[in-house]
């Protein structure tokens, strides 16, 4: 198996990182922040330019980070040492994604997308879905370690492709969360429970991944990170963009985009995305968790 790197130990870069160790990869990591990288060891590095591997995995929260850590100087650095792959594990637009191929096809490095599903604690529990964009051969070279922490690996087609697809899982996450947050709401206004709900919900064609695993989040008010509204609201609006480059209408999509920058505006941006039942509810009495 090829030797790797991770950028970002964030809440999916560090257990990504985990199992990538637990399948016996040779291993190297880096994080802004050394005191989160130290808790690897000697396997942690001071400055993106000391990675040596042959796939780089940039798990930061977009390419303009990646841009920021990994300029030409170092992006050269790493080819001279043998990286043939950088791996963008994040959500972000086709246009950013293609300008990234270009720039690393200069120093004979292979891109691929292959932005995640599944949130935390997909990361942890090593089951995340992804969505691969890049060639053929980039693909079998990589696939071995993407599957030591996704069950879900499909290749799409070429680079792009992988964060055309994440755009549009985006599209339906952020639709069944505003979804979700509007049904609780107004079954509390009608004086249903709340967690009644959820369980009737869940056990009929209502029923996924978003209720069994985040859903009670709306009702217990705890909107740690998750994954934040403001990447919630970035990610629509890499969708409208695609949309608008496609010729996709994405009505729905659109207006729900507003819902999540009116919960930017509130001051809710650094929360969970379930926070924004806090916009759907904002004229509920204080301390009502919508029971």
């Amino acid at each position: 198996m090829s030797s790797a790197a991770v950028l970002g130990l964030g809440p999916m870069g560090r257990p990504i990182a985990g199992h990538l160790l637990d399948h016996g990869v040779d291993l190297r990591v880096w994080n802004r922040t050394a005191s989160v990288a130290a808790a690897f060891g000697d396997r942690a590095v001071g400055r993106p330019s000391e990675v040596r591997a042959e796939v780089v995995f940039s798990a930061l929260p977009d390419v303009d980070q990646f841009d920021d850590v990994a300029p030409d100087d170092v992006v050269r650095t790493w080819a001279g040492h043998g990286t043939r792959h950088v791996v963008v594990l994040s959500t972000t637009s086709r246009d950013k994604v293609t300008a990234l191929q270009d720039r690393l096809q200069g120093h004979g490095i292979a891109l691929v997308d292959a932005p995640m599903s599944g949130g935390d604690a997909g990361a942890r529990a090593g089951t995340l879905s992804l969505m691969v964009g890049g060639s053929p051969e980039s693909f079998a070279t990589v696939e071995p370690l993407l599957r030591s922490f996704a069950t879900t690996v499909e290749h799409l087609g070429p680079v792009g492709t992988g964060t055309a697809a994440k755009l549009a899982n985006q599209v339906v996450v952020a639709a069944t969360v505003a979804a979700v947050a509007e049904a609780l709401d107004l079954a509390r206004r009608a004086g249903v429970d709340g967690e009644q709900l959820l369980r009737v919900l869940r056990g009929g064609l209502a029923g996924g991944v978003f209720l069994d695993s985040k859903a009670d989040r709306m009702l217990t008010g705890d909107h740690s990170l998750g994954g934040s509204i403001d990447n919630q609201v970035k990610d629509l609006r890499y969708a409208a963009e695609l949309a608008d480059q496609t010729g996709a209408p994405l009505r729905q999509a659109r207006r729900t985009a507003e819902l999540f920058v009116e919960a930017v505006e509130r001051g809710l941006g650094g929360l969970d995305h379930t926070a924004v039942h806090r916009v759907v509810s904002a004229d509920r009495p204080p301390g009502d968790t919508g029971g």
